[in-house]
């Protein structure tokens, strides 16, 4: 299972960057993805359009879904987040270590636009595509 980061949702509703199109479109086409809840938020709350926004709200709560946050995520994120600045890395974003770790913690990948998780992913188990 793969997780589509917001940044990558972005590029593929746009049609922007066309890698990052390309692997959003090959995992649809595999029925590989999942959306979390952060995730689903992220987006919605970007989209101006209520006709996009109900376009884009049926397609993403077709998938399969996930509640990234509770305790857990949050303590273990918040573990994270304190090894990673003990390493020299800065997440600009809490939201992106907790979706990072949500997805190296449930063993799913992720796939992303954004440097803060290939920075994450080398110390914290997190699979990128």
């Amino acid at each position: 299972m793969v997780i589509v980061d917001t940044s990558a949702w972005i590029e593929y509703l746009k049609d922007g960057i066309p890698r990052v199109v390309k692997k959003v479109d090959q995992c649809l086409e595999q029925d590989l993805v999942g959306i979390g809840d952060l995730v689903y938020c992220e987006v919605m709350q970007g989209i101006r359009s209520t006709r996009e926004r109900s376009q884009v709200s049926s397609l993403l709560l077709s998938l399969p879904q996930f509640n990234m946050v509770g305790f857990s995520i949050a303590e273990k994120s918040a573990a994270n987040y304190r090894l990673l600045r003990s390493k020299g890395v800065t997440v600009r974003k809490t939201i992106d270590v907790l979706i990072g770790t949500f997805c190296a913690e449930n063993g799913l990948q992720i796939v992303h636009h954004d440097s803060d998780f290939d920075l994450m992913a080398k110390h914290i188990g997190l699979e990128t595509l």
